[in-house]
């Protein structure tokens, strides 16, 4: 995909497109040079959308990306705005090469390297938390009132803990004792509790849940004093509870008070990728520059986790191309047919995604923001795909199989090894996730002007035609391993994430 540098108000992302992205407001009489000459516009087309460069038939497929995003509802001419009043998606069937397009990732000559906390398993960590964490919704309130007894003021005596976090969430009981619902909820709750950006965490359950503790932690046993439990039915109480648990987490600071920062090489940052509140410069300016920011970090040896399964519907294809063995790109498709019959049995359909927002941005259908999510990930190869909150293991691109909510989505990246989040909003989606960090990318320079204290990074510029896809990526891996090694990004400045961690529920509630 190339971008013309060239001042025009028209983006055309490659030759074959039948619509152009509206770099400004476009006033409907306005007289404007398109790529086959002069074009009239139609229609008043605000920034961000998208105008007929050519007549398109009714019931026609419409090209974006040089794919195809939907068909003509009517017939459109051109100069008329695009959008859902004559866009639908239509059906899907991308023709699958798997493995056609992958190929191996050079290593480079002299890898990167950041500032993080290694740990006693060997992972490392770019944050230094202590972590309370809740079995059950039940023992949430405990969590939360032993995170306040330790704020900023009470850390002092800790100067080398960036925070005590509490964990909790809506679940733990009214569900079914075994079956899938409580395994991905424990498979979540693990994967906080052993993540590298806490150095130690406190357990808590009620006592009579279905989560029980001693269940929930037995598998982790091995980390020893580093993961410690408690129940409020043993501690005698909400009081006692607390007060138990202040001691045991002033136990935790003073351990975790210890840590200190090392090198180590870039292969130790796992990244995961988010877009929220997406518009239509998602695809063309801060997801591209993230997916060459990425193909930067897979060279240095670094992993990269792209999800959000529902909105990489109907661009899958360019996925399964770049898988690394065939068995790859098959559960990737048996994802995607789950989520197909998912949505069917809850009375929905994957077209419903775009939401309110999205759609005033200018995204019309979910094949349409698909096709920039996918943008994310680069051209690396696929190197493997997990189910949600799963341990990613293996470098280089990796997809985890995720809602398309981000809270959820990135909770699971997180549980499954994420020590840094790289989040591109089009909309201006403010957004934190203890105990990893969060870098925020905006689409377009006229909302990160708007929003300069939560945005980290301005990809809005390759939009102005101030910079390139490719300078831009550079930029974002520089800022990453700076995040990585304790620059603070704009939401951990503000104190946002202490109520992000968000589980995947499935499963009967009773």
């Amino acid at each position: 995909m190339s971008i013309e540098t060239a001042p025009s108000p028209l983006l055309r992302l490659h030759a074959a497109d039948d619509v152009a992205v509206a770099r400004v407001a476009i006033a409907a009489g306005t007289l404007l040079a398109g790529p086959d000459g002069s074009l009239r516009a139609a229609d008043d087309v605000p920034a961000g959308h998208k105008i007929a460069l050519r007549a398109v038939a009714a019931g026609a497929p419409v090209r974006k990306y040089g794919q195809v995003i939907g068909v003509a509802t009517i017939g459109i001419d051109a100069g008329r705005h695009v959008h859902v009043h004559n866009l639908d998606m239509g059906d899907s069937h991308p023709a699958h090469g798997v493995g056609s397009g992958y190929v191996p990732t050079p290593a480079m000559s002299e890898p990167a390297s950041f500032e993080g906390f290694v740990r006693a398993d060997g992972r490392v960590g770019t944050r230094n938390f202590v972590g309370v964490i809740a079995s059950v919704n039940c023992s949430a309130t405990v969590c939360k009132a032993i995170e306040k007894a330790f704020d900023a003021g009470a850390l002092a005596e800790w100067p080398g803990v960036d925070g005590v976090v509490a964990i909790t969430h809506g679940g733990g009981c009214g569900m079914s004792g075994s079956g899938e619902g409580i395994e991905l909820l424990r498979r979540t709750l693990r994967g906080y509790a052993l993540h590298p950006n806490f150095a130690a965490v406190l357990v808590i359950g009620l006592g009579c849940e279905v989560n029980q503790v001693g269940t929930l932690v037995e598998p982790l046993m091995a980390a020893g004093d580093r993961v410690r439990t408690m129940t409020i039915q043993d501690a005698g109480g909400t009081r006692e509870a607390i007060a138990e648990g202040c001691a045991v987490v002033r136990e935790l600071l003073a351990s975790a008070n210890a840590a200190r920062r090392g090198k180590v090489p870039a292969s130790q940052l796992t990244v995961g990728l988010q877009c929220g509140g997406s518009d239509g410069y998602s695809g063309i300016s801060a997801n591209p520059a993230l997916g060459a920011a990425v193909d930067l970090l897979v060279r240095h040896g670094g992993t990269a986790i792209l999800s959000e399964t529902p909105e990489i519907y109907g661009a899958e294809h360019l996925l399964t191309a770049r898988a690394a063995r065939p068995e790859i790109a098959q559960r990737l498709m048996q994802r995607l047919r789950w989520w197909e019959d998912y949505t069917r049995k809850n009375g929905g359909d994957m077209n419903n995604n775009p939401s309110p927002g999205n759609k005033a941005g200018g995204i019309t259908t979910i094949l349409e923001k698909s096709l920039g999510a996918v943008a994310k990930g680069g051209n690396s190869g696929l190197m493997d795909v997990v189910e949600y909150a799963e341990p990613v293991r293996t470098h280089g691109l990796v997809f985890m199989d995720t809602p398309g909510y981000d809270p959820v989505s990135a909770t699971g990246q997180v549980a499954g090894g994420a020590n840094l989040i790289c989040f591109t909003t089009g909309r201006g989606s403010t957004y934190g996730c203890k105990p990893t960090p969060s870098i925020k990318l905006a689409t377009n320079s006229a909302m990160y002007d708007r929003m300069r204290m939560d945005m980290d990074f301005n990809a809005g510029e390759i939009i102005d035609g101030r910079t390139s896809v490719e300078q831009a990526g550079a930029r974002l891996f520089e800022l990453m391993l700076a995040t990585a090694s304790g620059r603070r990004t704009l939401s951990e400045q503000h104190d946002l994430g202490n109520n992000e961690f968000v589980p995947w529920q499935l499963g009967a509630v009773m």
